[in-house]
């Protein structure tokens, strides 16, 4: 089957700027048109005016590859226009099935060339951080399957960052996300593919394959660390163990 991307991507586009449920994405799209319906969503949200500042990480547990059937992370982007400050305000008006995920955000000190088999993109990581995701899917009845995820940005929503810290041992320290000061999961970055290293080596081999830059200053959500949880009017709290704390409010 060939597909049409850009009437595809428009349909995304206009579903993520109108907070609007549509259906999923016709059966047989391939993970290479997936990754270029992404790329023409976020051309249009450039053409905006909104800035690339990173990439997202998702499938980074082993148990949600097996239930997708896949073996590699899937990857997003990110845009200056995604990020909410640290205590800052997200409309829920502007989403259509929020969640939140606790994960650690990895800060790029250089630039990393994804087409050099000899690039090390840990090496090129100068800080690390708490982070609250804000998920969210633009498919009807939050039903999509694995080309639909990639096309939708990787369910990408808003995210937010807590202080920047040299990178030490992030291998297994423990996560607590809560809603209103109520335990909501508890989770380790041991969740992220075993070390959330592992997720960023992986990020390089698609990089090079579907064009994602990997520029000095961008940012990396590695992933989720524990499962996500509905995100409604509420104070939403990220701790990691030696790194501290973020939190984003959810508002009507």
């Amino acid at each position: 089957m060939t597909i049409s991307v850009a009437p595809l991507a428009v349909q995304l586009h206009d579903a993520q700027r109108n907070a609007e449920a549509i259906p999923q994405l016709p059966d047989g799209i391939s993970i290479d048109e997936a990754y270029a319906i992404q790329h023409a969503v976020l051309d249009q949200r450039f053409a905006a005016g909104e800035r690339l500042v990173g990439t997202k990480l998702g499938f980074t547990s082993r148990a949600k590859m097996a239930q997708m059937g896949v073996s590699d992370i899937i990857v997003g982007q990110l845009t200056d226009a995604m990020r909410v400050e640290d205590g800052g305000e997200v409309r829920l008006s502007t989403l259509v099935h929020p969640r939140v995920e606790p994960e650690i955000v990895f800060r790029l000190g250089r630039d990393v060339d994804p087409t050099d088999p000899l690039a090390d993109i840990v090496s090129a990581v100068d800080a690390v951080a708490p982070a609250v995701e804000v998920i969210d899917s633009r498919y009807r009845d939050f039903k999509f399957n694995l080309a639909d995820v990639i096309a939708d940005n990787t369910s990408g929503g808003m995210f937010a960052i807590g202080g920047w810290l040299p990178v030490g041992d992030i291998g297994n320290r423990a996560v607590r996300l809560s809603v209103d000061g109520r335990d909501a999961q508890f989770g380790s970055t041991a969740a992220i593919l075993g070390h959330p290293y592992r997720a960023l080596r992986q990020l390089v081999g698609i990089a090079a394959k579907q064009g994602f830059p990997l520029r000095a200053g961008h940012v990396i959500l590695a992933g989720a660390a524990t499962a996500a949880v509905p995100f409604g009017p509420s104070v939403v709290r990220v701790e990691v163990a030696g790194l501290g704390s973020v939190t984003v409010r959810g508002v009507a």
